[in-house]
């Protein structure tokens, strides 16, 4: 049996599947950023920002793609010529042939993400969102004839709707009359043409995350045996309790912040940290976020953590959480994300594998934090 060619466009669909684009902040820029994707992929470089040294890796190990942590393309490009680095890196991604990819805030607000990796590197146990978003739910709605009810709902549960926290296949059902009239040119499932009908429905209400919408009623429209589909899709403001930005969790025992910095620093092969806070005082629940987190420094303070771990920490930032009695450990935006290189390339492997897609998924190992202390 002949082997199936995986392609730019499969690669980008697993990193979408796992890290969906909707879950990215609405400035970011994530997905294939340069790339034609019908080219076939057999490796792909992971890495953490798309450098010139990342990009000579890749052509060295004769990969076609580069999945990236950071965007190369953040805001449109009024121009395209090679005498910015964005230019530069961009004309040579093309000319070797080389994909550019991206998952950022995506990965960071997601599930199995960054943060989730960061918090399991520094010992944070039951960690959950810092902060959620309230914009990322729908209700779906629609009218299924008796009988039709557990093909339809299949078929909605196995596109991704009806999950509530630990719960899954989560729906409610209600009994009613449906009425109708066929139009010239129609082919009713049920009833005349021309003739006002009647049929007993079930009308059917589940949840799903805005970012599995289209697959979800595309999915509902091919169960349903209706040619025109009655459904609604309303928005929510719950808040989904698994995804979002950071996380905050506790330590098995309490411990010093000092002791706790000392672990950070090993945990993240950091040469250095920056502390707000006495070092003695005692600290067991953590908010952290990879890269910058400050922002929700605020967050932290109201759901009473101990000290946030994050990094690009400002001086008046550091003053705030002083007054505040939050305790802070910044170690900085390299060495709190790079882990990301070794869990992403180890996610993706397992995935593609389920999928049988034959990538290979490299490693960039020559990154270095552009800041030097001495």
């Amino acid at each position: 049996m002949k082997e199936k060619i995986s392609r730019i466009q499969d690669l980008v669909g697993l990193l979408h599947a796992l890290y969906p684009p909707a879950l990215a902040e609405s400035w970011d820029n994530v997905g294939l950023q340069v790339g034609e994707p019908q080219t076939p992929v057999s490796r792909a470089l992971v890495c953490l920002d798309p450098s010139a040294g990342a990009l000579a890796e890749a052509s060295r190990a004769a990969a076609q793609a580069l999945v990236c942590h950071h965007p190369l393309i953040y805001t449109p490009l009024r121009s395209l010529v090679p005498v910015d680095e964005t230019g530069r890196l961009l004309f040579q991604a093309v000319r070797d042939g080389i994909a550019i990819l991206a998952a950022h805030t995506n990965l960071d607000r997601a599930r199995d993400g960054l943060n989730d990796w960061l918090a399991e590197a520094l010992g944070v146990e039951e960690a959950v969102p810092l902060q959620t978003g309230a914009d990322d739910l729908l209700k779906l709605v629609v009218y299924v004839p008796a009988g039709y009810e557990k093909r339809v709902a299949d078929a909605l549960f196995q596109a991704g709707a009806g999950h509530i926290g630990n719960y899954d296949c989560c729906s409610f059902r209600s009994e009613g009359t449906g009425t109708f009239r066929p139009g010239s040119g129609s082919d009713p499932f049920s009833g005349s043409v021309g003739e006002q009908n009647s049929v007993r429905e079930l009308r059917m209400e589940t949840i799903l995350p805005k970012e599995r919408m289209r697959r979800v009623v595309d999915r509902m429209v091919k169960a349903h045996p209706y040619e025109e589909v009655a459904y609604d899709l309303i928005p929510l403001v719950n808040r989904r309790t698994e995804i979002g930005l950071g996380r905050i969790g506790i330590l098995p025992r309490p411990t010093t912040l000092a002791s706790f910095a000392e672990g950070v620093k090993q945990a993240l092969s950091c040469p250095a940290l920056r502390l707000v806070g006495a070092p003695d005082r005692k600290v067991q629940k953590v908010a952290l976020c990879g890269g910058s987190g400050s922002s929700l420094l605020a967050e932290a303070v109201r759901q009473g953590a101990d000290v946030l771990v994050t990094g690009d920490v400002k001086y008046h930032d550091a003053r705030n959480a002083e007054n505040q009695n939050l305790a802070l450990i910044d170690a900085g935006h390299f060495a709190s994300e790079q882990l990301m290189v070794g869990r992403l390339a180890e996610v993706l492997r397992r995935k593609a594998a389920e999928r049988g897609m034959h990538i290979e998924f490299l490693e960039y190992k020559g990154e270095e934090d552009p800041f030097t202390v001495i």
